[in-house]
């Protein structure tokens, strides 16, 4: 249910290359930099939001989602599960068509208020992992 195939598919190939990597900072040991990393190489443009607002991998860094002053499309969570449900909350708010939380990010409550506001959402999934299986 939360790593569906077909919404999977869905989120990586047809609802736009624009994705917020919530938790993306220049530390090269966290997971956020090396996914952020395979996002660029599938085509996608990554945007980075960490408090620090560092650029990353040549993109510009905002401090939360609400500063990003252009349309996201994907907004993919690299936060622990207790914070994962507001930003899931304001990614609803800010118009993204889909919400991606990492692996081991469950919030299941979130999970119901993203699909309760029509958007696509996967859980406990990594697009880095998923990204080379489409083929």
């Amino acid at each position: 249910m939360y790593g569906d195939p077909t919404t999977i598919r869905r989120i990586l190939t047809e609802l736009g290359d624009t994705w917020a990597v919530v938790g993306l900072s220049s530390n090269e040991q966290r997971a956020a930099h090396g996914v952020a990393q395979v996002l660029q190489r599938y085509g996608k443009r990554i945007v980075p939001v960490h408090p620090k607002a560092e650029t990353v991998h040549g993109e510009q860094g905002y401090p939360s989602l609400s500063a990003i002053p252009f349309p996201v499309d994907v907004v993919d969570v690299f936060v622990n599960s207790e914070l994962a449900g507001g930003i899931a909350d304001e990614a609803v708010a800010l118009g993204a068509k889909a919400v991606w939380f990492q692996l081991g990010v469950v919030d299941e409550a979130a999970w119901d208020r993203v699909h309760d506001s029509g958007l696509d959402m996967v859980m406990d999934r990594c697009p880095a992992i998923e990204l080379p299986r489409l083929g």
